[in-house]
């Protein structure tokens, strides 16, 4: 009986059924009767006889109506119990499952009440898990395959030295470092997405001036800017709103995207950034020229490793993290990230709560 609920639950509707019952029983034998007994001696009729057959007819219909309440109060508990204690029961089946690895498992849900609510609660549950495996194991399969590519240049590289085949010249020793160098900077990407998908709890938040912290960003790519005769127009208010942010992280995310627009704006053009207020919110838009990427690239480029171009991208240098990380520590400020395209400019960017509300969010 400690095992199962349902026997317990039946247990409790018997006891107060047999509480009901006896209570009733005492009730008759010394209320009722004693009512009985006085109405016959007013009406000068004998109560011995009556007395007795009426105490014995209320017994033995209340011994019927206990019988019949014991067995509709059993059978209601155990229907109502079992709609109760089935999904309980499948969510813990569901969960060794999920515990196994299989985590496309899923409640049904039949009911809109508490228990219905669990369900869905623990369906989505479950399709987070999922989706979180999934990503692990993107994760594990990208990185896999990106430390492949120069880890395979450089042993071909030092098996062709080794075996004379090529020349211990400046040039191949300049390939060796270059992939080197690419290797080590895909090491430090990895890491830096490691550190902002931990970032939601580590945020030491500040007044941000938005506008500066742009003006400074963009000023660090200026040499970057000269060798592709890139423009950059700053869109702002003269005193735009001061926001609550971690100006470390912040700065990360202003670097990836000015990074992303420089790397990928077509030579000669002119790159937007644009800083505005929108209903309690704080929008920064980079806009450029989109050259390589389609509309069906959208989607998918906050995405880990994702690049729409793989050549172009791979030449570039980008192991497609960047916006990954900007995703990761926009949404860590309670914020959401965008990417547009009409009229062959891309629009890439985040929103911000403003003070007031990203202290709410962190809360």
């Amino acid at each position: 009986m400690k095992r199962f609920l349902i026997i317990k639950l039946i247990a409790v509707n018997l006891i107060v059924v047999g509480f009901a019952v006896v209570v009733v029983w005492l009730a008759i034998d010394t209320l009722a009767a004693g009512y009985f007994v006085t109405l016959m001696e007013k009406y000068h009729i004998s109560p011995e006889p009556a007395h007795a057959m009426f105490v014995d007819s209320i017994h033995r219909y209340l011994i019927w109506a206990f019988a019949g309440a014991i067995f509709l109060a059993v059978v209601l508990s155990y229907v109502m119990n079992r709609r109760i204690l089935g999904p309980l029961t499948r969510m813990t089946s569901i969960t060794g499952e999920i515990a196994a690895g299989e985590f496309s498992a899923r409640v049904p849900v039949a009911t809109a009440d508490e228990v219905g609510r669990l369900a869905r609660a623990f369906n989505r549950m479950a399709e987070n898990l999922e989706k979180i495996e999934h990503l692990r194991r993107s994760l594990m399969i990208d990185v896999a395959h990106e430390l492949r590519t120069p880890l395979t240049n450089i042993r071909g590289y030092l098996e062709a030295l080794n075996d004379g085949v090529l020349p211990p010249a400046p040039e191949t020793l300049s390939l060796l470092q270059d992939e080197t160098l690419r290797l080590v900077q895909l090491v430090e990407d990895v890491l830096a997405l490691a550190r902002a998908d931990a970032a939601g709890s580590q945020l030491q938040l500040t007044a941000v001036d938005l506008k500066a912290l742009v003006e400074t960003t963009v000023a660090t790519f200026a040499p970057a800017l000269a060798g592709k005769s890139l423009a950059i127009n700053l869109h702002a208010l003269e005193s735009p709103p001061t926001i609550q942010a971690d100006r470390d992280r912040l700065a990360r995310v202003l670097r990836n995207l000015t990074t992303n627009a420089v790397q990928y704006a077509p030579q000669g053009t002119v790159v937007d950034i644009t800083i505005r207020e929108d209903a309690g919110m704080v929008k920064i838009d980079f806009s450029n020229v989109a050259g390589d990427v389609l509309s069906d690239d959208l989607p998918y480029l906050f995405e880990r490793f994702y690049r729409g171009e793989k050549s172009r991208s791979r030449h570039l240098g980008g192991a497609g993290i960047g916006l990954s990380i900007v995703k990761e520590l926009v949404e860590a400020h309670g914020g959401k990230v965008h990417a547009d395209l009409a009229d062959g400019i891309i629009h890439i960017g985040l929103t911000l709560p403003q003070a007031e509300d990203a202290q709410a969010g962190l809360a």
